[in-house]
């Protein structure tokens, strides 16, 4: 462990969904490493060299045989993360947009704030994010804070820190990019506090595998369950 992280209590580590990432992968699992964390990657299917160039890094790599989606890699490195008794998990995207030298004040905060998640804020420097993306997350994240009844300015924003209890206690669903949803809508479920802290984003010029209107209506889809599950809930108390 390197002295960035010889400040933070507990044992974490850093859970990579990553398709076709060959590019990106190799660098930042590196850089997370210098951080001092334990990597895993989960490679979803990738038709290139994503998973070997990981696993040369030296992390642990679980390759699924086809692409299944971010939810289901998602979960895949949860299920590792709670097996393997690690106190939290920081998750971050693979294609190099998160600066992984943010990692410890994303457990520092979440330790000072006794946090069940800390959820990295974008959108300070929104004008950086595409304009589609931007206005489509700002509507998401209105929807997402008034059901929480939290403050969640970057709802859909990758980069996070997840405690173990969090994960432990909710069942998640998600297969696509709705598990960003899906997750705090669970938290906030079993009361769990969530906080925010700015980062910066690094866009590169790298295609998204976002689909605006099958991911929003995916979302719709959480949101509605969610709800229901609300209702069904204060009904079962009524009788």
């Amino acid at each position: 462990m390197n002295h960035s992280s010889s400040s933070v209590n507990g044992r974490y580590c850093v859970v990579i969904p990553a398709f076709n990432a060959a590019k990106t992968v190799g660098t930042l699992v590196q850089d997370v490493k210098r951080q001092g964390f334990n990597v895993v990657v989960i490679d979803d299917g990738s038709e290139d060299q994503t998973a070997m160039i990981a696993a040369k890094q030296g992390v642990t790599v679980i390759s699924h045989l086809h692409n299944l989606g971010k939810g289901m890699a998602l979960r895949t490195g949860f299920r590792y993360a709670l097996r393997m008794a690690y106190d939290g998990v920081v998750t971050m995207d693979s294609d190099g947009q998160h600066d992984p030298a943010e990692i410890c004040r994303f457990i520092l905060s979440g330790e000072r704030e006794h946090a069940g998640m800390v959820l990295g804020n974008r959108m300070a420097t929104s004008n950086t994010m595409p304009q589609l993306r931007r206005w489509t997350n700002h509507l998401m994240s209105r929807i997402v804070s008034a059901l929480t009844h939290q403050s969640i300015p970057d709802s859909q924003c990758g980069f996070r820190l997840i405690r173990k209890e969090v994960l432990a206690s909710v069942t998640l669903r998600s297969t696509h990019f709705e598990i960003e949803t899906e997750l705090l809508l669970a938290a906030s479920r079993y009361r769990w506090k969530m906080i925010s802290v700015p980062i910066r984003t690094i866009y590169q010029q790298h295609s998204s595998y976002i689909e605006p209107i099958p991911d929003f209506w995916r979302f719709m889809q959480v949101v509605l369950r969610h709800l229901c599950s609300r209702r069904a809930q204060r009904l079962a108390k009524v009788q």
